[in-house]
C-alpha cells in the first residue's frame, strides 16, 4: 500500500475518532497519534489532511450538503462524511492531487470502510463537485488561501 493511501486511511480514521467523540481538537489528534503512532514516511500528509479537514470542516461540509442530494451530512453515515471531508479537501486545496484521484482514493475507502453502498454514494457527490470546479460553480480560492499555514485550532 503506498503511503499517501496509508495516510488517507488513517486520516479517516483520525477523524471518524472525533466525529464520534465530537471534540475536533489538537488534543483527540495527539492522543489518537499516541494510541495508533503513524510512521515517519505518512505523517506529513496525513498531518495535511488531518489538519486541513479540521479547519475547513465546515466549509466542506457545507460544499457536501450542497452536492448531496438532499442527504444533511448528519444523516450521512460517519465513515462516508469523513471519507467525503478528505477527498473534497484534496480536490480543493491539494493542487498536485488530480481529482480523479482523489476521487479514486475515496471509492476504494469507501468499500473498504463503509457499506455496500458507500462506494456509489461517494462517487456521485465527488463527482457532481468535480464538474462544479471544472465549471468553476464552487468558490476554490476560499479553501486555497493559507492552506500551507493552517493551524489547529481548540
Amino acid at each position: 500500500m503506498g503511503t499517501r493511501r496509508r495516510s488517507r486511511e488513517l486520516a479517516m480514521q483520525a477523524l471518524f475518532y472525533m466525529d464520534l467523540s465530537k471534540n475536533v481538537s489538537k488534543d483527540v489528534l495527539e492522543l489518537f497519534c499516541n494510541n495508533f503512532t503513524p510512521s515517519k514516511k505518512i505523517l506529513p500528509f496525513f498531518f495535511k489532511l488531518v489538519i486541513g479537514v479540521m479547519n475547513k470542516r465546515l466549509e466542506l461540509d457545507t460544499i457536501i450538503e450542497r452536492f448531496s442530494s438532499n442527504w444533511k451530512i448528519s444523516r450521512m453515515s460517519c465513515v462516508d462524511r469523513n471519507i467525503l471531508r478528505i477527498a473534497v479537501y484534496e480536490m480543493l486545496c491539494c493542487q498536485d492531487i488530480p481529482s480523479k484521484v482523489s476521487i479514486n482514493e475515496a471509492i476504494d475507502m469507501g468499500k473498504k470502510f463503509g457499506t455496500e453502498e458507500s462506494g456509489a454514494f461517494i462517487n456521485g457527490v465527488l463527482d457532481s463537485i468535480r464538474i462544479a470546479s471544472e465549471q468553476e460553480d464552487v468558490d476554490i480560492k476560499k479553501f486555497i488561501q493559507n492552506d500551507q499555514k493552517d493551524q489547529v485550532l481548540d
